[in-house]
């Protein structure tokens, strides 16, 4: 054991490598007038661009992620004309990737930034017993009136930095800002001194929101006061979305950044295009007339059309068994991955959200202490509906993000914590049964004490590249340009109520368990939200509220 941690701690940590993807995005086709990938975004009278380059000042060894620690960087090289609006910071356990905005006065507003009046020492860890390279400082500038900081500065000397070094932006470019994930700190709720470092983003995040990202962290005292010593980010004060990429330029990011899928290798329902699912059966239900089903048009255009859900129709599976079992089963050879394209962080970003539709959702699996259990119809449902969403640069198109939907929440990770396939591709593994994406193969148990539903995935033959036969169903910014299809604008459910007593399956599995597992199961039911019970069948995608709001992770 000596050796083995011997070399452990000679390995180096993957900060010390820095994340490219295998090439650079490709040229995309430019339009007159338009920005995207343009290096630039105008957020209406105050310039940025994105800077990805850095040189080190600290770091710390211990404590944050995995105990590897964090370390704090200052952009470098910056454009001409460009200054500094905040450090950068990162956790050591993955490869050094990130950005940091820069800005400049528009040629027709030079008073958007400010240099500060002075700086506030926020943070030293001077008196810290942590194993470090050095004594780090922490700075907040002290903006004139009028303007706010939007970043820290961080040094490895206890003098006050240069103001030259840093600018302040005007309030009327702000926003508030609030905490991402955790970057280093021992999170110690009791330590007087206790002190945490985080990612940032805007606090209102959707479509039609104006935060724009810098980039930088936060730092939060938790002893003192619990409030953010940093309250504002920037904002997209410009109406127009001319940072946004035009169809060409979508096409050319999808055949650039479509996701691959893997099925796991016992996976028996697989997904399908929603023509596919139409013409092979499935029938529009209403409240009141069940027995007389409405064949449903390839496109969906006898679909009821926007609205609410008011649980007056549904969608469902053909009557005859034969159809059903075929429809239940997908056609992965037809299957289209469906497409949404849509601004994020003020039109600095495009999220790509790639829907995929299932006939059906198979039943659940369960690990109770040591045994696997088949939950029998419990998480049986018509119609499925996941995604993933990509989170695209629109300075230069490059791919920041990757969102893998898990049932009610999901992952949003680096792209250097992506695995990717053919170039730029990045890797998803669909788990057996209940479809929910992971970055990774394996065994992800969704519950707690190591008792929960069973998410297994692996790499098995059936596979899905989702740029093969892409469909752009929506980017509302192009205005008419993507029609959308009738089915998207469909508001109830794309499966019926649950056909089954759900108190009596669990019952069922319960009596036929050893007596020592009965009160574990009780306590892993009760905590099984209802789309995994399968009550009725999921909304569309229009319909979830990441379609125009950020990803809930």
């Amino acid at each position: 054991m000596g050796i083995v941690s011997s070399l452990l701690a000679k390995m180096p940590l993957p900060i010390k490598t820095f994340f490219k993807l295998s090439s650079e995005p490709s040229d995309f086709p430019q339009a007159q007038g338009e920005g995207f990938a343009t290096g630039i975004i105008d957020l209406g009278g105050l310039e940025v661009c994105q800077v990805s380059s850095f040189n080190k000042i600290w770091a710390i060894h211990e404590g944050g992620p995995d105990n590897q620690g964090a370390t704090f960087y200052e952009p470098s090289p910056i454009p001409d004309g460009y200054i500094v609006l905040g450090h950068y910071s990162q956790c050591n356990n993955k490869p050094l990737f990130g950005w940091v905005l820069a800005g400049k006065p528009s040629t027709n507003d030079s008073s958007s930034l400010a240099m500060p009046i002075d700086y506030s020492l926020i943070w030293s860890s001077e008196s810290q017993k942590i194993k470090q390279d050095n004594n780090g400082y922490i700075w907040l500038p002290m903006a004139p009136e009028g303007y706010k900081a939007v970043g820290y500065v961080v040094t490895a000397s206890p003098e006050k930095p240069s103001k030259e070094r840093i600018r302040c932006v005007r309030s009327d470019f702000t926003e508030v800002i609030e905490v991402d994930k955790w970057i280093w700190g021992l999170k110690n709720d009791m330590d007087p001194n206790g002190f945490n470092v985080y990612g940032s983003r805007p606090k209102d995040r959707g479509v039609q929101a104006k935060g724009v990202s810098t980039g930088s962290f936060l730092v939060q005292n938790i002893g003192g006061s619990t409030s953010l010593s940093l309250p504002c980010c920037l904002k997209n004060t410009n109406d127009t979305l001319l940072s946004m990429p035009n169809l060409a330029q979508i096409e050319s990011l999808i055949q650039t950044y479509s996701p691959i899928i893997y099925f796991h290798p016992d996976e028996q329902y697989l997904p399908s295009s929603v023509s596919w699912y139409f013409q092979n059966g499935a029938s529009l239900y209403k409240k009141g007339l069940e027995n007389m089903p409405i064949k449903v048009e390839l496109d969906g255009s006898n679909l009821p059309q926007g609205g609410y859900d008011d649980g007056s129709c549904w969608l469902d599976l053909p009557t005859d068994n034969s159809a059903k079992e075929k429809v239940k089963k997908g056609n992965l050879e037809s299957a289209n991955a469906y497409f949404h394209i849509k601004p994020m962080f003020g039109a600095t970003f495009t999220d790509i959200a790639i829907w995929v539709f299932y006939p059906f959702n198979g039943p659940a699996r369960a690990k109770v202490e040591f045994v696997n259990i088949s939950l029998g119809k419990i998480g049986q449902h018509v119609g499925d509906w996941e995604h993933l969403t990509l989170r695209v640069s629109n300075f230069d198109g490059s791919l920041k993000c990757v969102y893998f939907s898990e049932h009610s929440g999901g992952t949003l990770l680096d792209a250097s914590q992506v695995e990717f396939e053919n170039g730029n591709k990045p890797v998803a593994y669909a788990s057996l049964n209940g479809h929910a994406f992971y970055s990774k193969p394996g065994l992800v148990i969704q519950g707690k004490g190591g008792n929960g539903i069973r998410n297994d995935t692996a790499k098995g033959k059936a596979m899905m590249d989702t740029g093969v036969r892409a469909t752009i169903i929506a980017a509302e910014h192009l205005g008419t340009v993507v029609v959308e299809p009738p089915w998207l604008n469909y508001s109830g459910k794309w499966g019926p109520k649950l056909s089954y007593e759900v108190a009596k399956e669990i019952k069922k599995i319960k009596k036929a368990l050893p007596w020592k597992l009965k009160d574990a199961f009780e306590k892993l039911v009760s905590g099984i939200p209802n789309e995994v019970l399968g009550e009725e069948g999921p909304s569309g995608p229009k319909m979830k509220n990441s379609w125009n709001g950020d990803e809930k992770y």
